[in-house]
């Protein structure tokens, strides 16, 4: 960070929600180091909000916590004393000896003699690879009793065809395959060569006619590998994957370990961070990458943007389906948190106009449900009659009626409002929530839909803050709770078209 450009620095801010900053920044000219460099005072100066001056200064100071607690670890696995290789992870005698020059190797080999006695020095390497012994010891014990995954009924049809799968059902084997491996591995991501040669070998042994023309073996292998990247990826700050990072001499900017690493071919080399990349190739991470960027900009291609969320709709609703975490979502595809590709996603799914449908139900039920009993004394209702004292234009009175319309529906079913919206107060549910903030003030209001507590997207009024709240349910798959279940059934019936009991 602290080589960063003003521009990199505006980028993080945009990607971290503050988009606000990005003008003030850019006119102090702040980079990565003034921007490490900051203190209390100068963000007061920088910031107005007190909110987002709390996340900056949270943000900056978990980078530096990170960055020290990375280096010392380095630091300490790079000064280890070569007198106890063991508490050193991976330091062999071989890695010691081609990282030094023939003196240095003469000495190492003077002075293990001098401790040891006169010994061989492949004994001492034995000896020092006990540690990863028993770690090939705990992986054969699993791998010699393993057994392929009860695979879906429509996978067992396929094979039991004895043809050749497609394509897509190749795909969903090698998935059930991953999964299984990571419950062996007691949830690590991480399998060696040897455990992708056993479940391979299961599954050809079972099924002979995957080994397409002998060649069966290399290609499963790789399509279980990439799955295997390709659900690591979206987690790279999980703690487990920093361990591999400092392990293998990973860093920032970097592809590669240094020159110690280019010593040893034979050694594991870290790539560099790539995008998710499904079986059928490098394409779907072109089109994420392009997204990501397109997302940074200020004036966008909205076209194209449109078409490259049509391509990877399948990834997109692939990982949903399989539960993947929201923020990986978001993080592959941003444009999700756009009002507008929220709505446009819901209508690839129903292919139904969310936003025109929930403008008719406002328009069609806001009388109806503001003249009911049940609503007459809620705080809602009172704030509204307050409000409605204090103008006369039309289009006014129509805004606050359509907003307290809106507001007031959970009550209307007896549903618990606060799983609706939690008008003027903090968010306190993980499910998708509206943030209404000053609900009657035409100058002020503000409309946000928050998902696990974060906010996703800003919303201009209550019409299209409540197809957002529909839509977001649909499109993430998020089930609906209990407490809310009938008020989101009567909207969805009847954005839907469909009756429902």
């Amino acid at each position: 960070m602290e080589n960063w450009s003003v521009d990199e620095v505006c980028n993080w801010l945009r990607q971290r929600n503050l988009g606000e900053l990005v003008p003030k920044f850019r006119e102090e000219e702040v980079s990565g180091a003034a921007l490490l460099a900051l203190n209390d005072r100068m963000v007061q100066q920088l910031v107005k909000k007190i909110g987002h001056q709390a996340v900056l200064m949270d943000l900056i100071n978990k980078y530096q916590q990170q960055k020290s607690g990375l280096e010392s670890l380095t630091y300490y696995c790079e000064t280890a004393s070569p007198k106890f290789p063991e508490v050193i992870s991976g330091a062999t005698d071989r890695q010691m000896l081609n990282s030094s020059g023939p003196v240095e190797q003469k000495k190492y080999l003077c002075s293990t003699e001098n401790e040891e006695g006169l010994i061989d020095h492949r004994v001492l390497k034995q000896k020092k690879n006990l540690k990863s012994f028993f770690a090939r010891y705990k992986t054969l014990q699993w791998t010699s009793s393993y057994a392929l995954p009860d695979f879906p009924y429509d996978v067992k049809c396929i094979l039991a065809e004895k043809k050749c799968p497609e394509h897509s059902m190749r795909i969903r084997i090698i998935e059930f395959l991953q999964a299984d491996m990571t419950k062996y591995l007691e949830g690590s991501l991480y399998p060696n060569s040897q455990q992708y040669n056993i479940v391979v070998s299961a599954l050809l042994q079972a099924y002979p006619f995957l080994d397409e023309d002998g060649n069966g073996f290399l290609l499963w292998k790789r399509a279980l590998k990439d799955r295997f990247k390709y659900v690591r990826r979206p987690i790279e700050d999980d703690e487990q994957v920093l361990r591999n990072k400092c392990k293998f001499g990973h860093r920032r900017g970097q592809t590669r370990k240094s020159s110690f690493a280019e010593n040893k071919p034979y050694e594991v080399q870290v790539q560099g961070e790539e995008e998710p990349v499904h079986l059928e190739g490098s394409a779907m991470g072109v089109h994420i990458k392009w997204l990501k960027r397109e997302y940074m900009k200020t004036q966008r291609n909205w076209k194209e943007v449109d078409n490259r969320m049509n391509v990877t709709i399948e990834i997109r609703r692939k990982m949903i389906s399989d539960k993947a975490p929201l923020k990986d979502i978001l993080r592959l595809f941003p444009f999700l948190r756009c009002p507008y590709q929220l709505f446009r996603e819901f209508q690839l799914l129903t292919h139904m106009d969310i936003y025109k449908k929930t403008v008719e139900i406002l328009e069609s039920y806001s009388e109806n449900i503001l003249s009911l009993y049940v609503v007459r004394n809620n705080p809602i209702n009172i704030m509204l009659q307050e409000n409605l004292k204090r103008h006369t234009e039309e289009d006014v009175l129509k805004y606050m009626k359509t907003t307290a319309a809106c507001l007031l529906l959970p009550d209307v079913f007896g549903d618990d409002a606060s799983l609706f919206a939690a008008v003027n107060e903090e968010v306190k549910v993980v499910t998708p929530v509206l943030e209404v903030k000053n609900p009657f003030n035409v100058n002020s209001c503000e409309f946000a839909l928050y998902i696990e507590r974060q906010e996703l997207a800003q919303l201009d009024d209550c019409t299209m803050a409540l197809a957002a709240l529909v839509a977001a349910f649909h499109v993430f798959g998020i089930p609906c709770p209990k407490r809310i279940h009938r008020t989101l059934s009567f909207l969805e019936s009847l954005v839907l078209e469909v009756r429902s009991p």
